[in-house]
């Protein structure tokens, strides 16, 4: 099976403008979640809507293609550049997108390697969690939370806790459940990849702001395997200031 890594990357953000390019202890943002990808995925592409990022993958080396800036999510963007991308690859079909988020500079290769693990099995899509061990990430609405049925299929993405325990204490709650951080990285089969960005944004995902609510509203069948390796998104520049100090 081949796989392709696509670390979408924009360069207009609300809460942090020009996040891609900002300096990491000598090191690009999108220069270390390339070369981080490309310890466990031989073929990584940027996929970027702007010409200064463009420009910075290329003079570091990496691969990237130029898409639109008209995308509503990543996976958009991977949509787009998989078919870009494909007829440079005559002598090879990509079987499955990897989408990898591009602030996440520390991101782990075992984490993209467990992630590539799934597709052993007949899966369409897989993505990754991790169990919940902080009380101030369950109650945390950034912090997407998800369940799953007994063959570790998403039954649904929440910000909210779920499940509600109706008969404990909420101080309680995260000793008597295993609850599963959602980890946002995704792996697509790339027929499936186009299906799923041609459906109309559905009720679950507008009320969440979650489009893999979408996939699952479409009876799309999305594995999630669990991790125990944390990740560390840079979505502010407060974020930014935190892991100055990291050694990395």
């Amino acid at each position: 099976m081949n796989f392709i890594g696509i670390i979408p990357a924009r360069y207009a953000s609300t809460r942090f403008p020009g996040k891609p390019l900002v300096d990491i202890n000598g090191k690009s943002m999108i220069q270390r979640v390339y070369e981080q990808a490309s310890k466990a995925i031989e073929h990584v592409v940027v996929a970027t809507d702007d010409e200064r990022i463009l420009k910075h993958v290329e003079d570091f080396g990496g691969k990237v293609v130029m898409t639109s800036d008209k995308h509503r999510s990543g996976t958009d963007r991977c949509a787009e550049a998989i078919r870009k991308i494909q007829p440079d690859f005559p002598d090879m079909k990509f079987d499955v997108v990897i989408n990898i988020q591009g602030d996440e500079p520390f991101i782990q290769p075992e984490q993209l390697r467990l992630l590539k693990s799934c597709f052993e099995e007949d899966i369409s899509i897989a993505t990754l969690a991790k169990p919940i061990s902080l009380p101030d990430e369950l109650f945390n609405p950034n912090v997407v939370k998800v369940i799953v049925n007994r063959n570790n299929r998403a039954l649904y993405f929440s910000r909210s806790v779920i499940p509600y325990q109706r008969n404990a204490e909420q101080s309680d709650w995260i000793h008597s459940f295993q609850y599963l951080k959602h980890i946002g990285i995704y792996a697509y089969k790339v027929t499936v990849l186009k299906e799923i960005t041609q459906l109309p944004p559905s009720p679950l995902e507008i009320a969440e702001s979650l489009e893999q609510n979408r996939w699952l509203e479409n009876e799309y069948a999305i594995y999630v395997q669990t991790t125990n390796m944390e990740t560390i998104a840079i979505d502010t520049p407060e974020d930014l200031e935190k892991i100055k100090n990291m050694h990395v």
